[in-house]
């Protein structure tokens, strides 16, 4: 198959496949997802990302019909199925097919899995990054469907000419638009910490236990605006995107001060991601 769609075990191309307009994605966007990237038809940091799915889920009291393990077994299943081995491997939990009402409705959960061919971004490249008031509510440490935020600062992005937006609640830096930033400065990697404010990226995580393998001292504090536009480096961090370095923001330029350091946690993201990945 060139894409593939799965909705509660029924399988095809994804433009083939259509959902109940009684999901309560369409009413209420009553679910969370999670995703990442394969290679190889491996799932990259797919323990993890279950591992946070099923966190998501605890936090909207969802109660999923299918252990961890069973998921996991699904989606490297899927996987295997798509032509490419290059993907990015999507799946979202609704809250159930039921009329439109906001208490919750008793029936089960619905899932839904989408893969297309992908590859993960080029971690030497660099982005061009600009600024957002951060308007979202206080649940972004669960990974909901209710992004119309992350859209808007998206599209202006877009329009801007730039690869991401970086939220900001007053002067304190928090994330981006659908990845995490860091930052380095005097040699200590530096990101927000994981509380309702930021989502707690994997790819976060993978670079703060890179730091660690390589000596990097790590803060998890929050960090300011003009802490931002005067970091020797800008890091912007995601399933996707393991460890990219911005070099302007608001069209001013940023970072390159740590070159050295910059690339090793490039490096050493990349390895880990081609160990992971390869053939089994």
């Amino acid at each position: 198959m060139k894409t593939l769609g799965y909705y509660n075990g029924t399988i095809g191309e994804i433009a083939e496949l259509t959902v109940p307009m009684n999901d309560r994605a369409s009413f209420f966007g009553d679910g969370v997802y999670d995703a990442t990237y394969a290679h190889n038809h491996v799932i990259y940091c797919l323990d993890a990302h279950v591992d946070r799915f099923f966190r998501s889920m605890s936090l909207v009291r969802m109660t999923p019909p299918w252990s961890k393990e069973e998921l996991k077994d699904l989606l490297r299943n899927l996987v295997r199925k798509v032509d490419s081995g290059d993907q990015f491997v999507y799946w979202q939990v609704t809250r159930g097919t039921a009329p439109r009402k906001h208490a919750f409705p008793a029936g089960p959960v619905n899932l839904w899995v989408t893969l297309t061919p992908q590859t993960v971004e080029n971690t030497y490249r660099k982005l061009k990054l600009i600024t957002v008031e951060d308007t979202r509510f206080l649940h972004c440490n669960i990974k909901t469907l209710n992004l119309l935020p992350n859209v808007l600062a998206a599209q202006r992005t877009a329009e801007a000419g730039a690869d991401e937006a970086v939220f900001h609640r007053g002067e304190v830096v928090t994330e981006c638009a659908h990845s995490n930033i860091h930052i380095l400065q005097d040699g200590v990697f530096i990101t927000h910490p994981a509380d309702c404010c930021i989502l707690p990226g994997i790819a976060r995580q993978n670079l703060m236990g890179v730091c660690s393998r390589l000596g990097v001292p790590v803060a998890e504090r929050a960090f300011t605006l003009d802490a931002l536009f005067t970091a020797d480096e800008v890091i912007v961090s995601s399933s996707g995107d393991f460890c990219m370095a911005a070099c302007e923001i608001d069209g001013k330029p940023v970072g390159g001060k740590a070159p050295a350091l910059l690339q090793a946690l490039q490096d050493q993201s990349v390895a880990d991601f081609r160990a992971a990945t390869e053939n089994q």
